[in-house]
């Protein structure tokens, strides 16, 4: 037992529910934001594929949403939460604002990754006849898959400040630990144990995207 409030078994489902909705939103705003992306970088004044209309509509959305709070969000989308989970509490209802905050996150990262690759390699794959199609797949992506796995680690780390947020309106997990248990009750071990663990989560993912950034880099 932590506390005289807390078990150890509240913790580990804490923890659970917290890498349920890490996981989960992380894949789904990945298939969303890699594409968008993918989309800036090719759309882009100069880019592969340049399109002035689906640059000009997609920058700004992708802009906008990441302007704002994951709070506000989490509150201005609550209707619509409901309707698609049918419920504005718990994990599941969490779910849904962290896939919309995390997908234009993602997809200005793949952006910035996909940027950073050299226009020669690009150039070279046109002078070859390679299609747009040839050139995202097997000449951009491929050269910035270690730029990549670092920018989906900054976003997993994002996540996992999202969610301890989403403890503020019942969404679950380490942070709603600490709100209910840990601030309201005054548990200053609650507090403690719920920062130690995100901080063990969040060091742990680092160092592990860090190894397979290196790992692939070196080939």
């Amino acid at each position: 037992m932590f506390s005289t409030t807390i078990t150890s078994q509240q913790f580990l489902q804490a923890f659970i529910e917290t890498v349920q909705m890490v996981g989960i939103s992380l894949f789904f705003g990945s298939l969303l934001g890699i594409p968008f992306g993918v989309l800036l970088v090719i759309t882009r004044p100069g880019g592969v594929i340049e399109n002035k209309v689906i640059y000009s509509i997609l920058n700004p959305i992708i802009n906008i949403v990441r302007s704002l709070p994951f709070i506000i969000l989490l509150v201005a989308i609550v209707p619509f939460t409901r309707f698609v989970v049918h419920t504005s509490i718990g994990t599941s209802a969490a779910i849904i604002p962290l896939i919309i905050y995390i997908a234009p996150y993602i997809g200005r990262l793949v952006e910035n990754s996909l940027l950073e690759v050299s226009p020669g390699i690009v150039e070279a794959a046109e002078s070859m006849g390679a299609t747009p199609f040839q050139v995202i797949w097997y000449f951009l992506l491929p050269e910035a898959v270690g730029s990549l796995i670092l920018s989906l680690t900054t976003a997993t780390i994002g996540l996992i400040g999202a969610t301890a947020m989403a403890g503020t309106v019942g969404g679950g997990g380490v942070g709603d630990l600490a709100i209910v248990y840990g601030y309201q009750r005054f548990d200053t071990v609650v507090v403690i144990a719920t920062v130690i663990i995100l901080i063990v989560l969040v060091q742990g993912i680092q160092s592990l995207g860090n190894k397979l950034a290196r790992k692939i880099r070196r080939y």
